[in-house]
């Protein structure tokens, strides 16, 4: 697919780049470039193939679906500014 000049300051204005005009020429035939490789990869047969995030097979390992507090109260609040009776202590905000 052969794009022109005007297709690409048309692309440009709709996407809000500023484009010189002296780049328009270039930039049509990275497009163009850009397109006909898009035009190979949709005339691949895909029909059949399950989609997949990995190229391995792997399955995630499993573990027991429990509820919990996580049990790292303390570990947790040693990171806070300020702590008390447990909890994490912020300043009162009035509006």
């Amino acid at each position: 697919m052969a794009l022109d000049k005007a297709t690409v300051a048309r692309i440009a204005t709709l996407a809000r780049i500023k484009l010189p005009e002296a780049e328009c020429q270039a930039l049509a035939g990275e497009l163009s470039k850009i397109m006909d490789w898009i035009e190979q990869l949709n005339a691949v047969k895909t029909d059949g193939v399950p989609p997949m995030a990995s190229v391995a097979h792997m399955s995630l390992p499993m573990r027991e679906d429990k509820v919990t507090d996580g049990g790292e109260r303390d570990k947790i609040l040693q990171n806070a500014p300020q702590a008390e009776n447990g909890f994490f202590a912020v300043p009162k905000v009035i509006e």
